[in-house]
């Protein structure tokens, strides 16, 4: 019995306006995909920006965690994330993240090997300043400042590359919504960086050594509880000379197999990457959360 009106609360959060609060859901957590899922950087929110959600099932009285490994195929490169963040009280989270980045045949091109791998820790906290995703007023989003530590593992090789440094900091700011009339999540992103492809390749170079600011946004329609589709679009610095860095896009569907998995795969188009035009791909992320 509890069990079919803990569903039933679910089913009506999304199909009218929200009148509750977070806590009113009880003991049964966070409505499904509304923590997001786990960014390549290891942040909460969408694929590739974060979103002003805390990570884990856990509402404001509890404490939540999820952890996730991804794996996207370039064209040319071979990408491997996996992070771990936890929620606390819906309020704060604290995130880790190991990349790895391997480069293949361009590796050996690049005077570097065959199959040479950058790797990266990103190490993030997160605050939610005000507002809620889904309850409250309908135009009020959450609010969410962050902060990322970028360590290249590969200092000596970023440095020959042309990066400025080997290690620095992004500073992020994220508004999100979803709009319950309309089945529709937005995210605006507003991120103060100087990373090369995220930090692989350093941070900084003879193109810029400053941070810049960058916009990110994402869009996602739910068509059921356990099911969600979406964009992204992600701008990015272009610091070193002899690799172009382009924006990037992705178009994602996830899916909830249950309240503790999730499922996502993208279709991730990132331009060039160190040097290498073109690199368009899928992504693939199994995440459990709690």
């Amino acid at each position: 019995m509890k069990n079919a009106l803990r569903n039933c609360l679910s089913l009506m959060a999304l199909s009218t306006p929200a009148i509750a609060t977070a806590q009113d859901v009880g003991g049964g957590g966070k409505l499904l995909l509304t923590s997001g899922i786990s960014t390549l950087e290891g942040a909460s929110g969408g694929g590739l920006t974060p979103w002003a959600v805390i990570a884990g099932n856990g509402t404001r009285d509890a404490i939540g965690a999820q952890a996730s490994a991804t794996v996207a195929e370039l064209n040319d490169y071979d990408f491997r994330a996996a992070s771990v963040a936890v929620g606390f009280r819906d309020r704060v989270e604290v995130s880790y993240a190991r990349q790895i980045l391997d480069t293949n045949w361009v590796g050996g091109a690049l005077g570097l090997g065959n199959d040479y791998k950058f790797d990266q820790d990103v190490w993030g906290a997160k605050l939610k300043l005000a507002g809620d995703m889904i309850y409250g007023p309908e135009f009020l989003p959450a609010i969410a400042v962050g902060v990322q530590y970028k360590k290249s593992l590969d200092g000596a090789v970023v440095r020959a590359v042309g990066a400025a440094d080997d290690e620095g900091m992004d500073y992020y700011a994220s508004a999100t919504k979803l709009f319950l009339r309309w089945s529709l999540l937005a995210n605006v992103t507003v991120r103060a960086t100087k990373a090369n492809q995220m930090g692989l390749l350093g941070h900084g170079g003879d193109g810029g050594d400053r941070h810049r600011i960058e916009a990110e946004g994402s869009m996602a329609y739910q068509f059921s509880r356990k099911f969600v589709i979406g964009t992204e679009y992600r701008t990015k610095p272009d610091n070193l000379g002899i690799a172009r860095e382009d924006d990037w896009w992705d178009a994602f569907a996830a899916y909830s197999l249950n309240r503790n998995l999730t499922a996502t795969l993208a279709y991730a188009d990132l331009g060039s990457v160190a040097t290498v035009p073109g690199q368009r791909g899928v992504l693939f992320q199994l995440q459990g959360g709690f």
